[in-house]
């Protein structure tokens, strides 16, 4: 069983409509949903000392998630303000992460290197205000996934790509040949495995050592998209990566009955992989917020 560590950013989702908060924020969503999904999961990122803060690391420690690496500073929480149009969220506004951003994690102790090579996979994002540290976080980790949401530019890419193993990019409705051509780019720039490209109700693409996958969605009507993305990324990383601990070439005398090559298994793995990232995202659209675990706010 592999282990999934979220480092970097976590807010609390307010929905104005009804005044409730929700734990969320994409390397916390991350881990938590790894966790839903029975994997051992850690987070390390920054907690403000607000009543959002309170909530959000009260539920995640309540749900076995270890967070005893996280950095607390006096302030306020990350926040974003959303609103939900037919069950599709909507964001309004945000505080720009709150003490994440004033207290980035730019630099790494040993003892929290350490703590990170434990895992199998570290997830981190844009959000995360963790540019800085990426060159550590690298040498720690033995897969290195980043999420760019839809935020970034040509140079952020050349900052970030050549210390991850797999970006995740949002592309709502750009055109199929611009985004297998942003694909590409985000490779030649660095990213050593793997480039998802999620399009919500569209589905997405995947591109693997060069090789081009695509998953149609499996559409629900939703109650919330809410991390929608998030649990696709999520499910994707935690099959593949585990599955891929299997991957051998048989011995030649064995013949060729089955899956008998590395090659042959990869591909097989990585289209049930999107598959089961498909249905898993779809049942995450049935839960209110990233993961439910709200809380009325004033």
């Amino acid at each position: 069983m592999i282990k999934v560590l979220g480092l970097g950013d976590n807010v609390v989702d307010k929905y104005m409509h009804i005044k409730t908060m929700y734990p969320g924020g994409n390397a916390l969503n991350i881990a938590v949903l790894a966790r839903l999904s029975g994997i051992e999961v850690g987070y390390l990122g920054v907690f403000g000392d607000d009543e959002a803060a309170k909530h959000v690391y009260k539920t995640v420690s309540d749900m076995g998630i270890d967070v005893s690496h996280c950095r607390f500073y006096h302030g306020e929480n990350g926040y974003a303000e959303v609103r939900l149009d037919d069950g599709d969220r909507v964001f309004i506004g945000s505080n720009q992460g709150g003490v994440s951003k004033e207290y980035p994690i730019d630099f790494l102790t040993d003892i929290e290197l350490d703590y990170i090579a434990e895992y199998d996979v570290c997830h981190t994002s844009i959000f995360s205000y963790v540019e800085e540290s990426l060159p550590q976080i690298r040498k720690a980790s033995g897969f290195v996934s980043f999420d760019f949401s839809n935020r970034y530019d040509e140079e952020y890419l050349k900052k970030v790509c050549p210390y991850i193993d797999m970006a995740a990019i949002s592309c709502g409705d750009m055109p199929k040949d611009e985004i297998i051509e942003e694909m590409k780019r985000i490779e030649e720039y660095g990213c050593k495995h793997v480039v998802m490209a999620t399009r919500g109700s569209k589905g997405a693409f995947l591109r693997i050592d060069g090789k081009l996958y695509e998953q149609s969605p499996y559409l629900v009507e939703a109650v919330d998209t809410m991390a929608a993305g998030d649990s696709f990324i999520t499910s994707f990383l935690i099959n593949y990566i585990s599955g891929m601990k299997d991957c051998v070439d048989f011995p030649e005398k064995a013949g060729h009955r089955g899956i008998t090559t590395k090659e042959e298994y990869q591909d097989a793995l990585i289209k049930t992989c999107l598959y089961r990232a498909a249905v898993f995202a779809a049942g995450n659209c049935q839960r209110d917020g990233s993961f439910g675990y709200g809380k009325k706010f004033d």
